[in-house]
């Protein structure tokens, strides 16, 4: 009995994704639930398991392809045993220079191109895939080594205008094309400012307070949760406490309309292997100090690996970007569409500062709330970023909600 293996229903907002690297090859047998293929989306890498156990019989994409929700990349043979017999049935592949070499070394349209755009030798690099199988992630890895740059005449169509790239051994340039995570971050940020009226107000916060609380506790909150005591989960509480004075700064656009949004979920962006991604605390009202870090913690390992799910990445009503973990001192972060608005932390540096009429040093850290001015007003935002600052310098305000 043949079973069909379909691509998940995506999100709405995702059309397309792509086959990065199969586990299987054809003829093998397959276990139930095993990772048959890694589908990349605009917002994710997914895992695609089996649904039955069996030898995988036929595959219909290959890797690189581009599939759409529900689609059959693969047909399982639930009744067949391992049989050398079954040869790979392979999906239509466009004609490169290489395709002798190609069909030499079995490599997939995605490592093909690849190989053939940079004059590649397949036999001088290393693969990691099933049986030595070389992927996409191999030649790239390849490329990443200047010494291993062609120096030839990179083969490629260009207007007649626009004279030939040259990568030469002292001046090394490589074309590798945007993953679906990269191209939809640059259209979501083009998006951005081509449709809101983006404005941003900076503020700057004591954190001699906040920091005051995670020396004093830290250990014993370490101790009785399982997880530090870090600095977002003060941010996520403080921005709340904005949002619940100033609703609009949590609305969001749709055509003419305002939508008032009753709940606070509240997007964290967070830096992967792949690119920025921004997954979500729903409900960040009413988690806990301890349960908005054991969340973002959760995210942060799960983001490295590569494990965030569609649902995770999809919603928000607020973002909030830490520039400062990479040394930044001032910023102002996009809108993430269809959000009013985003709160930009940076790094906290000591700095002279007027207080009660002396001059001290505190540890000081610039703010920054971009805003989508179509609903938003400079009182509002200027005052929501007030209420940050405030909660900040005095986190009672927090527990006692004034």
């Amino acid at each position: 009995m043949l079973v069909e293996v379909k691509v998940p229903v995506l999100s709405e907002s995702i059309a397309e994704a792509n086959l990065l690297t199969w586990h299987k090859k054809v003829g093998e047998a397959v276990a139930r639930d095993e990772n048959l293929v890694d589908v990349e989306t605009d917002k994710v890498v997914l895992e695609l398991p089996a649904p039955q156990a069996g030898v995988l019989a036929k595959i219909v994409k290959g890797d690189g392809e581009s599939v759409s929700s529900d689609e059959v990349i693969a047909l399982i043979d639930t009744e067949a045993n391992n049989s050398p017999e079954l040869t790979v049935v392979p999906s239509p592949e466009k004609t490169t220079p290489n395709s002798a070499l190609s069909t030499q070394h079995s490599l997939s349209p995605a490592v093909r191109k690849l190989v053939a755009e940079h004059h590649l030798n397949p036999a001088e690099i290393a693969g990691s895939g099933p049986g030595g199988r070389i992927t996409k992630e191999d030649v790239l890895a390849y490329l990443e080594k200047p010494a291993n740059l062609a120096p030839a005449e990179i083969a490629m169509e260009r207007p007649v205008s626009s004279p030939p790239l040259i990568s030469s051994a002292d001046r090394p340039e490589q074309r590798v094309p945007m993953t679906r995570l990269r191209a939809r971050v640059a259209e979501r940020l083009v998006e951005a400012q081509q449709t809101a009226a983006i404005l941003t107000t900076f503020n700057e916060v004591n954190m001699q307070p906040v920091l005051d609380i995670r020396s004093r506790y830290k250990e014993k909150f370490e101790k009785e949760h399982g997880v530090k005591l870090g600095f977002m989960s003060f941010f996520v509480k403080a921005a709340i406490a904005a949002l619940k004075k100033f609703p609009i700064v949590n609305a969001s656009v749709d055509n003419s309309d305002i939508i008032y949004h009753g709940y606070y979920d509240i997007g964290i962006a967070v830096g992967s292997p792949r690119g920025l991604v921004v997954p979500i605390l729903r409900d960040a009202d009413q988690l806990s100090i301890a349960g908005i870090e054991k969340k973002i913690a959760d995210f942060g390992v799960r983001a490295r690996d590569g494990k965030l799910t569609i649902e995770e990445l999809t919603g928000g009503t607020f973002t909030i970007s830490n520039g400062g973990v990479f040394g930044s001192m001032m910023s102002t972060p996009i809108l993430n569409p269809p959000q009013s608005a985003i709160l930009g932390m940076h790094k906290t540096y000591e700095r002279p500062v007027a207080e009660n009429g002396q001059i001290v040093i505190r540890p000081m850290m610039y703010l920054a709330l971009s805003y989508d001015h179509r609903i938003v007003d400079g009182r509002e935002a200027v005052l929501a970023l007030v209420t940050m600052k405030e909660a900040l310098e005095d986190p009672a305000r927090m527990l006692l909600e004034i």
